[in-house]
């Protein structure tokens, strides 16, 4: 959702540059490179223009923290069948799903409501599908609390959520973004399944080694004829929470010693592939191509980088650290704290969990338990199809 200047009348995120007659024609020639030549979509009658576009307030004004609000986007594997459900009785909602069907080539709507949950797990369908119905969630929060949205100063999204809360800011187009997720996800499917490889995730405590660990699975992974065994660190959650990723004997050594490494609990990740690792590097250039495609801007409110916790600065900071981010570890611990670090005495804003699960609800939980307090999470299946009418 594009947020902008006091005064002026927002345009809605769907009503993003792509849907121009050029923006239709840069996704046609995109959708050429990467796929087998077929109709364009016409996105641009998909996502008319709607007079009912959200106002926001000035984003780079110091608001006071009760007055503002932080919206968390979540990634993969927070997905489930049932989500979606109930989602369709909100009119821009149904835009995102009709767009979402023409540039997917396949009805997400349909998988995610009624599965089957194998083939939604598939790493080439879920993240589209955590991305699209993050938006959707966007949407209900909108219907819902509208103030929560116009007073959003910072947004942050795990891994593929992370193309999620550029389009909400602004910096991405919703068709552009979720086509760059698609070639995103096709690339690292196709990484994982060429290795034997997968995630593993530790609960340690002060005196545990993590990285000691990692550097002696990659022995014993060595001892059995591995060349160039992979054994890294994949994602800071919380403290002494952290996600382990590489080859399988390696993960499996890790699992076998988790006493010697002063783990309090391991377990593997329902995953075909190491995530943010080294072992993704083939997917890195598809990526980096269909990002040099499509329009970026810089964002206009705060979007927290999964690399490095910082704030995204520019357009070419962003196609360069979205490239990166998938041979990187996502940093969301470091990240939580640069969300919320403040003086002892300070409030804390609101926090929306836009999207399926509330696993960063828990992590913030972990992170910062004064913030978690303001916490809310935005579900993406409504169990009463009454309400909110």
């Amino acid at each position: 959702m594009n947020l902008a200047v006091p005064g002026c009348r927002l345009t809605h995120w769907l009503q993003a540059r792509a849907l121009k007659a050029a923006g239709c024609k840069q996704l046609s020639a995109l959708r050429c490179r990467h796929t087998p030549p077929g109709p364009a979509p016409d996105i641009g009658q998909l996502l008319a223009e709607s007079s009912e576009a959200p106002r926001v307030r000035e984003p780079s004004r110091r608001r006071p923290p009760r007055d503002s609000s932080l919206l968390l986007f979540p990634g993969q594997g927070s997905q489930f069948v049932g989500m979606g459900k109930g989602l369709q009785k909100y009119h821009k909602a149904r835009q995102i799903f009709a767009a979402a069907q023409q540039v997917l080539g396949y009805d997400l709507l349909s998988l995610c409501v009624n599965g089957p949950q194998e083939e939604l797990n598939k790493t080439i369908h879920c993240q589209p599908a955590v991305f699209v119905m993050s938006l959707a969630a966007v949407e209900r929060l909108q219907h819902q609390n509208p103030e929560a949205i116009e007073k959003c100063v910072g947004a942050a999204g795990f891994s593929v959520g992370e193309f999620a809360a550029l389009v909400f800011a602004g910096a991405m187009d919703f068709v552009e973004a979720l086509y760059a997720v698609k070639v995103r996800a096709e690339a690292m499917q196709e990484a994982s399944e060429s290795i034997p490889s997968g995630m593993l995730s530790v609960v340690g405590k002060a005196e545990s080694r993590f990285k000691h660990a990692c550097l002696e699975a990659q022995e014993h992974c060595k001892s059995l004829g591995l060349e160039n065994p992979v054994c890294e660190m994949a994602n800071y959650l919380f403290p002494n929470g952290r996600v382990i990723a590489g080859h399988l004997q390696a993960l499996k050594y890790l699992q076998q010693n988790s006493r010697k490494f002063h783990f309090l609990r391991v377990k593997l990740l329902p995953v075909s592939g190491a995530f943010h690792t080294s072992l993704m590097a083939s997917a890195s250039q598809p990526l980096q191509e269909v990002l040099k495609s499509i329009s970026i801007e810089k964002p206009l409110i705060s979007v927290y980088s999964n690399v490095n916790a910082k704030k995204y600065m520019n357009s070419k900071h962003i196609q360069q650290l979205l490239v990166k981010q998938l041979v990187s570890p996502v940093k969301w611990e470091q990240t939580m704290h640069a969300m919320y670090e403040r003086e002892q005495g300070t409030d804390f804003p609101d926090t929306y969990e836009v999207g399926p699960g509330k696993h960063l609800g828990t992590i913030l939980k972990n992170c910062n338990l004064k913030a978690w307090r303001f916490y809310k999470h935005i579900d993406v299946k409504i169990k009463d199809e009454t309400e909110e009418e």
